[in-house]
């Protein structure tokens, strides 16, 4: 039954998957191998236990990485060897995971089909499955747990309205949950709400997304970008990340109001989806700004002239955020997107601000706010107000990035937790290599 609604809906859904691909727009990762679970087989080595990773996007992957690093370290450390898999669901998540694993390990992730899972399963063979964030499909949970691997939620994170909305579902979802061998919950909140749910064990690791951030800016990647855009000492950068339309187009109209008083100041636009450059480019265009593109610096060079940057490539956002003093990040204006990673800019000691939307991030947001760390902006005003403080006032904005770079710091710590309750779950290899040969 499950099964034949994903194909009504598929069915139904057909016109907006070409559409996608037709338009311009980010087309959907790999469909046909997703439907039919055709990835390349991965043969298995005697004595080597086999970690699949899943994360739906970008920020899921990275973090992905992160805990991967961790868990060949505590493995090393034991005695024991792994190795990591992993899968995404989104164009953008597998460029991604292709840059930060080895091209052979990583596939998409199946569609909840039963054929497209089983087959995934077999040709994966893992001992354990680690889903990223909140990633609950039923016949993926079902069927990995029917062949008896672990499943772990990694820095589990449910929000009020996601709780509500599973509610709704009791037994559905109570079964799914059952699935799961272990929640690790970013906060006692997400875990009640895991556990309040039929979710069997949930412990609270805190959140990867701290340690997913460096906060380096003498590191090469950062060191590089800063002199490809041909940033001079005294340039202040202002960088408005992750953004979501009309967040360009604000961001725009604040360094157009300054830069005639300020002309050492900088403008770095990331749009959140690199597919919408076209559309940024004609905001730029229309404002009179020089401004360049990032794809083509290295066979322009920089132009002494521009004093806005488009980044119109994808997986250089958290070195860019290394160049900046002023950050605005994005995907929290208009409450429809819920916010993206404020700790990569914290990190770095910028002066940060972000909207009053930013459900997807809230316990970070709330340490950030604790500790007077960041400011909430509300509307191109305010916006423009806090960039032009930061800019009259550079001491009072040092003050606050570094109080958001030591914030960020006293909160690390969960990735080394959850590497440690995963690796403690994993069956012994000569069972793993028994259950792997039947």
């Amino acid at each position: 039954m499950l099964d034949a609604l994903y194909l009504v809906v598929g069915f139904l859904a057909l016109p907006w998957v070409a559409w996608r691909r037709l338009s311009g727009s980010r087309p959907v990762a790999a469909p046909w191998r997703r439907l039919t679970g055709n990835v390349p087989e991965l043969p298995r080595r005697a004595g080597v236990e086999r970690l699949w990773l899943h994360g739906v996007s970008v920020g899921e992957v990275q973090l992905l990485a992160g805990l991967a690093e961790e868990l060949q370290r505590q493995a090393t450390d034991a005695g024991r060897t792994i190795e990591c898999v992993v899968s995404s669901s989104t164009t953008t998540g597998l460029s991604v995971a292709a840059r930060r694993f080895p091209a052979e390990r990583v596939f998409p992730c199946p569609l909840d089909f039963s054929w497209a899972v089983e087959r995934t399963l077999d040709r994966i063979r893992p001992d354990l499955l680690v889903l990223g964030e909140l990633e609950l499909w039923p016949n993926l949970l079902l069927r990995t747990r029917a062949r008896g691997i672990p499943i772990v939620i990694a820095n589990a994170r449910m929000s009020e309205r996601s709780f509500n909305g599973y509610r709704r579902i009791p037994p559905l979802i109570r079964r799914m949950l059952g699935c799961v061998s272990l929640v690790m919950a970013r906060s006692a909140a997400d875990a009640g709400r895991f556990m309040a749910l039929g979710a069997p064990r949930a412990v609270v690791a805190g959140s990867l997304k701290f340690d997913g951030v460096r906060g380096d800016r003498e590191a090469t990647g950062v060191q590089k970008l800063a002199r490809l855009a041909g940033f001079a000492a005294d340039d202040i950068v202002f960088l408005a990340g992750s953004t979501q339309a009309p967040e360009e187009a604000m961001a725009i109209e604040v360094a157009r109001g300054l830069l005639p008083r300020h002309p050492s100041l900088r403008l770095v636009l990331v749009p959140r989806h690199v597919e919408r450059a076209g559309e940024v480019a004609s905001l730029l265009e229309a404002s009179g700004l020089a401004w360049q593109r990032r794809s083509r610096l290295e066979a322009d060079g920089a132009d002494p002239d521009a004093r806005v940057l488009l980044v119109d490539t994808t997986g250089e956002l958290a070195q860019w955020w290394g160049t900046a003093e002023i950050a605005f990040v994005g995907g929290s204006l208009d409450g429809r997107r819920g916010g993206q990673n404020m700790l990569e800019p914290a990190a770095y000691a910028a002066a940060v601000a972000f909207g009053p939307h930013t459900r997807n991030f809230r316990d970070e947001v709330a340490v950030l706010l604790a500790a007077d760390a960041a400011k909430v902006v509300h509307n191109a005003g305010q916006l423009a107000d806090f960039v032009r403080g930061c800019l009259e006032n550079p001491a009072a904005a040092a003050a606050l990035g570094e109080r958001a770079r030591i914030a960020v710091a006293a909160n690390r710590g969960a990735t080394p937790r959850t590497a440690e309750r995963i690796l403690g779950l994993l069956p012994s290899p000569r069972l793993s290599e028994s259950a792997s040969s039947r």
